[in-house]
Formats: structure tokens, sequence, C-alpha cells
């Protein structure tokens, strides 16, 4: 990895506890900055003697009367953490420990408890529990506001102090109290650290020939893992997958590089529409060096999956590198997106190391999708919108699931009461549209990959029958909605 600099696209500042905060603006080479900071005017205003005595003055005040010993060493690093933190929330000071988190998350395994957070309203907010551990498997969710850490609040805690709190030794207990919307009372999880080894791509067949890949976040080895996933889901499937769910929930970023190279996978130069110059990503900066841009290169074979439909699957928790595959598929009409709006970061942090040990992450610039969409503020409006549902388990759960049909009242007209020559005496269901045990299943455990999975077999279908085409890209207002069940 380049240690002079790179841009990691993944959210928050990086106070990547032992809880791995959120960062979906980290990448290699691009990390995207707010709006308000590229349209400020960026006027030379060189310090004068007096600012440098006041400066100076402060340090000097604080040495002499401050209520206990501090030292010049901690004196200097809080004043640059000051200098970042005040420019805007994404830009900050990386100090050995932070620094050391960052290059352990990019290659997948750093300790913790597994969760992407940001500052807000004065505590801390889940951006996404990440897959697999200790966080995602006691049931904290994205949304989640932490309000205290072992009984302290956090908002009597600096960002570092709050993020250290949750940082310890693999095996020992922290207990964080949050407020959950929908909740009236808080709720509180004891948790045990562990040692976080992200598994960065998962994968399984879903029914008829299609197949489903998850990627929890974009590590260097994920195109890797992706490609290789996908071909054996080729293999298990007969040579050929009819179509593929794409599941970018709850990934909150990564490498820019690692997102570029995921969206090219899936993308014929030979097939995508010239008005976009077969760009993936683009960034503007104040800077010609923050300026970046990648395009699809050209693949002898295509794209990976010869056109088979995709849903690309994406909610709150989809962040920066997510949003920028989900964009770029979108623009293209290469998938269909499916969920909730995306989290809406788009501007992209440079990792500058200052020394070896220390650095800081500075935004730079803001992405935009091929088209010119920036996702800042916005985020990825899905062509169909699905809620993360969950169905309760009744009596008669099917009914919930399946809506009653005329023959299933009782004393209904039969089919047969004018053609009297039809002696059948058949009482099934002129259409069994009866869900099979493995829907149903899916439908409580993953009610939006269970949409996402028949909108697909809809689009395979279509295609088939050569009147297909993905829409384009919808406005927030006309996003279609997939009704949600009584």
């Amino acid at each position: 990895m380049n240690l002079r600099a790179f841009t990691y696209l993944s959210l928050m500042s990086l106070a990547i506890v032992s809880v791995m905060f959120f960062n979906p603006a980290y990448a290699l080479k691009d990390a995207p900055t707010p709006t308000s900071i590229l349209t400020q005017a960026t006027k030379n205003q060189p310090l004068d003697e007096n600012d440098i005595n006041r400066f100076t003055t402060a340090i000097s005040e604080i040495k002499d009367f401050y209520v206990q010993s501090i030292s010049d060493k901690k004196l200097l690093e809080d004043a640059i953490r000051g200098m970042l933190s005040g420019l805007d929330p994404h830009s900050e000071y990386l100090d050995e420990d932070a620094y050391k988190t960052l290059l352990m998350t990019t290659n997948g395994e750093f300790g913790g408890l597994g969760i992407e957070v940001t500052g807000e309203y004065g505590v801390l907010k889940v951006i996404s529990p990440i897959d697999d551990t200790p966080a995602s498997k006691a049931g904290i969710k994205a949304g989640d506001y932490i309000v205290s850490i072992d009984g302290k609040l956090v908002n009597e805690m600096t960002l570092q102090e709050a993020v250290d709190a949750m940082r310890g030794k693999k095996g020992s207990d922290v207990s964080l109290t949050i407020i959950r919307k929908g909740d009236k009372n808080p709720i509180t999880f004891k948790l045990v650290r562990d040692t976080i080894r992200i598994v960065s791509v998962k994968s399984k067949m879903l029914s008829n020939g299609f197949g489903y890949v998850r990627i929890t976040q974009f590590q260097e080895p994920t195109t890797e893992l992706m490609i290789s996933a996908i071909n054996k889901l080729k293999a298990e499937s007969g040579g050929k997958l009819k179509g593929l769910i794409l599941d970018l929930r709850n990934n909150p970023g990564g490498l820019l590089e690692t997102a570029v190279q995921v969206a090219d996978v899936f993308l014929n130069p030979s097939q995508l529409n010239n008005k976009y110059k077969d760009l993936i990503v683009y960034t503007e900066g104040r800077l010609q060096k923050a300026q970046y841009s990648a395009k699809v290169t050209p693949k002898a074979s295509g794209d990976i999956l010869n056109g088979a439909p995709i849903v690309v699957l994406v909610n709150e928790g989809s962040a920066s590198a997510s949003e920028i595959v989900a964009g770029a598929l979108q623009d293209y009409h290469r998938a269909v997106i499916v969920g909730t709006q995306s989290f809406g970061k788009g501007s992209v942090q440079t990792v500058l190391p200052l020394d070896d040990k220390h650095a800081i992450k500075l935004t730079t610039a803001l992405y935009h999708t091929p088209s010119g969409r920036t996702i800042q503020n916005v985020g990825v409006i899905p062509d169909v919108v699905v809620a993360d549902l969950k169905i309760e388990n009744k009596t008669n759960t099917d009914a919930v699931l399946e809506p009653i049909k005329e023959f299933g009242l009782k004393g209904h007209l039969s089919s047969n009461l004018l053609n009297k020559s039809n002696t059948s005496t058949s009482t099934a269901s002129p259409l069994d549209t009866t869900l099979d045990t493995d829907a149903v299943s899916l439908a409580k455990e993953d009610f939006q990959l269970y949409e996402a999975e028949k909108i697909l077999q809809t689009m395979y279908m279509l295609g088939n029958n050569s009147t297909f085409s993905v829409p384009a890209a919808p406005s927030a207002a006309v996003a279609a909605t997939v009704p949600t069940p009584n």
C-alpha cells in the first residue's frame, strides 16, 4: 500500500475503535468533501504577528494554569486534532493507534466490537454493525444511538474518549446503552470484545439458478473474492446464472479502488451509454491533484454475468464506496436498485501520512456518479423502495404473505357451473400460488431479500421475452414502492 497518501471511502472520522468507526470516505485515492467546503472562497489569509502570539500565549497559559500538568506533546497533538475537527465531520487527525487501526481495517482485521459509528447530536449514531461481530450478534442495528458506555454518558466525552472507552482487550466486557427509534425505553447491551476479522464477501445459491453475493466492506482482496464467488455460483447452476442479487446493505464503504473494480466487473464498455464516457466515478476538488476519474476497462469477455439481470440491495447503512457501485450500475441501467435510501456520504477523504506513525485524513473532493449526480447528503434513491419489514408469527403466517383468492371463499361458485361436460371433481386451485416453505422462511428472515428475489425473477422472465429494460435512475419523488403487507 502506498504510504504517501491513500483514499479510503468510509464514514465517520477514523475513530475506528475497537468498534471500527464508520468511515465511508477513506480510500486509496479518493474521498469527497462536503459541498460547503468546495464552494467557500479560498482566499489566502496570512497570519500576522498577533495571531502567532495569541497561539503561543494560549499554550503558555494552559501550561501555567491548567489544573493538571500537561505535556507539550499532548498540547501539540490536541492542537492538530482541533484543526482537523473544525473543518468537517470526516477530516481528522490519526494518532499512532488510529493510524495503525486504519491500515489494519483495509486488510480486513482489527480488534473491537464491530460497529461503524459517527457522531450526531452529541452521541454516537450506529451506521452499521459489521456481520458476524459481537455487535451484530447482540442485535445492535443501523440507526441506533449509543448514549452511554459502561454507564458513562457519551455526551460528557470527547469523540476520542468515547472511542477509547469502547476499545479493549479481546474477551473483556463493555456495556452499551442505546436509544432505538420506535422503542420507548433505552436498551442496554453487554458485549464481549473480540478480534474482528471481516469476511468481505459471502455468497449462496438462491432458488432456480439465481445467485446471491454480499459485500460487507470494500477491502484489497474483495474484487478477487467476489469474482471467485460468482464463478462458483455459476458452476453450481450449470455454468450460467439466471441473475444475481448484490447485497450492499450496511456496507460502510472502504477502498475506492476496490469499489471501482467491483462495478467494472459488471459493465461492458461496448454496451454502455457513450454520453457518460464509460465513467464509473469521478471527483471534483479545489486542487488539480484532487481530480480523479475511473472508467470501465475493455474486456474481451464482457461483463461477468453476460448481461444477466442484477438487483442491488441498499439501505441507510450503505455508504460511500457502496454508493459508488450502486450509483454507477444504476446510471448505466445495468441493475435495479432495491431497498431504502442510502446514507449519502459523497465526500472523499485522503489519508496523508505525517510520519511513519501519524497521519491526517483530509476531505479533498466530492465524487459523482457517471451521469454527474452527487451522492453527498442525498444518497442513492432505490428504483424500488422496499422497507425492512418483519413478518410476525401469527396463527396463519401464510395468510400474511398470500392474499385470499375467490376459490378460497366459503361457498364460492365453481368454474364448472355452466360447463356440465366437465366432470372433474378436483378441488385444487386453478393457480397454485401457495408459497413454499423456503420462501416463507426467507420472507420472515429477510423481507428485503425476499422481495429482491421476486424482482430478479421478474426481470429474468421479462428479459427472456425481449421486453425488459432497466428503468432510468429515479428521483426521490418518483421511486417505486413495494406495498407493505397488512
